[in-house]
């Protein structure tokens, strides 16, 4: 059992950096390829960008991963990741998937178009329900949807607000910390 909350392991919302949803996906690779100097520079702590909306509302983040799932949007519609933890030959699946409707036959072919034509807010998805958790819940609560979702980050609520993100490399910065101090290590 591992003691705190959610709230004493999250990075405020206001430590992230931001990104309109209007932004272009040039403009999302640009902010990203910015955000990972400066992270690796030591200027910023946080290199995932936030997504907001018109009226300032945070409606996603947006990550490398992202961008890759950019260049073809249609894989969300084909793959439940519920679903695929039950598929034994998932490779078999995919494959099949992709012949029959030919999924990233060209997705590199056309960059500059998709570029310059396709905005933030076609491709980052808001947060699933198991991406969201209370500012007061247990890091145990955190690390079984880390564990069971496969999620590499969080969204903590405050109630109705949003107030940060718990990430997956905090989490395990804690177990790491504390195995070496219980196991003595």
């Amino acid at each position: 059992m591992m003691n705190g909350t959610v709230k004493d392991f999250m990075v405020p919302i206001g430590k992230f950096p931001m990104i309109s949803d209007t932004a272009t996906f040039a403009g999302a690779v640009m902010a990203l390829d910015r955000a990972q100097e400066e992270y690796l520079s030591g200027k910023r702590e946080q290199r995932i960008l936030l997504v907001r909306d018109e009226d300032n509302k945070i409606v996603g983040k947006l990550s490398p991963i992202d961008v890759v799932r950019g260049l073809e949007p249609d894989y969300d519609k084909l793959v439940d990741e519920q679903a695929s933890a039950l598929v034994g030959n998932f490779d078999y699946v995919i494959q099949t998937m992709k012949n029959q409707v030919t999924l990233w036959s060209k997705p590199l072919d056309d960059l500059c178009s998709t570029a310059k034509d396709m905005l933030v807010r076609d491709f980052v998805s808001n947060p699933s329900q198991s991406q969201i958790i209370g500012a007061e819940e247990s890091l145990n609560a955190a690390f079984h949807r880390f564990v069971m979702f496969k999620h590499d980050s969080l969204f903590v609520m405050d109630g109705q607000k949003l107030v940060g993100l718990i990430r997956f490399s905090d989490v395990y910065k804690e177990i790491s910390r504390r195995i070496k101090e219980v196991c003595r290590l």
